[in-house]
Parts: structure tokens; C-alpha cells; sequence
């Protein structure tokens, strides 16, 4: 179930108030209840990454295969000189790629944009 407020078009979210679903929009705030026909709205859905999803965090315990790393990134947390990395395209397409980095030291994970 996918509403959009009538005053300003925003999306409305559903929340729980008591007993009832009610639906809120995230913009103006203006208020909807939900009649019987929504009973079925899920407020809250757990996401499940696949591992693939989840490789930039890295377990710096042990080297992981196939996860470069590069030498002459220094740490801002210990100044360690070497840190595993990954590249991935967070913004759009015209924008250039972010890299993220994992110090094999302290196992700190920060972004660098270009």
C-alpha cells in the first residue's frame, strides 16, 4: 500500500497510534486513518543483505580473498599506512565512484569521494 498526501503529494508513512494505523505524510504532516481494507500495511520490514551486498565491511582478523589492498592511505584514526578497499557507485552514474577503506590495523572503515 503506497499513498501520497492530498495537501502537498509527499509520500505518507504508516505508524502505529494505540490501537489504530495511521498514515503520515513526511512533509506537511497532514494525518490519514486507515480504514479496515488496511490492515494488511507492514510498518516495519527487516532487510536482508546477501553476503555480496556486505563485502566492504571487512573482518581485518584475516585477509579476505579477493579484497585488494593498497598501501600509502593513511588512517585517520592510528595513521596506519595500508588498508584493504572497494570501489562502488553510490551516486549516480555521472558522478564518480566511491572508495571505501577498511585499515588493516584498527579495522576503521572510511569513504573517500573523488
Amino acid at each position: 500500500m503506497l499513498e501520497f498526501c492530498p495537501k502537498c503529494g509527499s509520500m505518507m508513512v504508516p505508524k502505529k497510534q494505540g490501537d489504530k494505523t495511521i498514515l503520515v505524510c513526511t512533509s506537511c504532516g497532514y494525518v490519514k486513518e486507515v480504514d479496515e481494507t488496511g490492515k494488511g500495511v507492514i510498518i516495519r520490514k527487516k532487510i536482508r543483505h546477501k553476503e555480496t551486498e556486505r563485502m566492504f565491511i571487512l573482518d581485518t582478523t584475516k585477509e579476505k580473498e579477493g579484497i585488494p589492498k593498497t598501501k600509502g592511505v593513511r588512517c585517520p584514526r592510528c595513521g596506519n599506512d595500508e588498508a584493504y578497499y572497494v570501489i562502488l557507485q553510490t551516486r549516480a552514474a555521472d558522478e564518480p565512484p566511491t572508495r571505501i577503506y577498511t585499515c588493516t590495523k584498527c579495522g576503521y572503515t572510511w569513504r573517500e569521494y573523488e
